[in-house]
């Protein structure tokens, strides 16, 4: 059997989403649509407090890398690149601060679980250390 190519290897996230956090607490509904058959991706995410956001992700073939482009309902903006590693989408990328404005590394990790997805994005102050800001399990709605 062939593998997809790497444009198909987000293709574990598509679907709709309930999404909880680790101690079952609802946080939110997201909806993962395919787009034009390439393995590219559009996310909207509903969070339980009128939060939303949408992203668009997709395969680079020229930088061999994904690219997602997240904005959000407070004027977020987030550019991430990366890929998979060991079984999961991994991506990084970096967020202005709030006090000053130097750049804050991120890194969200999508894991396949067997009832679902987990999504966990961390935050740091130093590229070294990492603190989790979002922690939710996809179960399928």
């Amino acid at each position: 059997m062939t593998r997809p190519g790497p444009e198909h290897d987000f293709d574990f996230w598509v679907g709709e989403w309930s999404v909880v956090g680790p101690e079952g607490r609802a946080l939110g509904t997201s909806t993962i649509t395919p787009l034009f058959g390439t393995g590219a991706l559009a996310e909207h995410w509903h969070g339980v407090g009128g939060f939303e956001g949408r992203s668009l992700n997709a395969y680079d073939a020229t930088r061999d890398r994904w690219h997602q482009t997240w904005v959000d309902s407070t004027g977020g903006l987030l550019l991430l690149d990366g890929g998979l590693v060991g079984g999961s989408m991994v991506l990084t990328g970096v967020a202005p601060g709030e006090d000053d404005g130097a750049p804050v590394p991120q890194r969200i990790t999508w894991t396949p679980e067997p009832d679902g997805v987990r999504q966990h994005w961390e935050t740091s102050t130093d590229g070294t250390t990492w603190v989790t800001v979002f922690d939710g399990h996809y179960r399928r709605a």
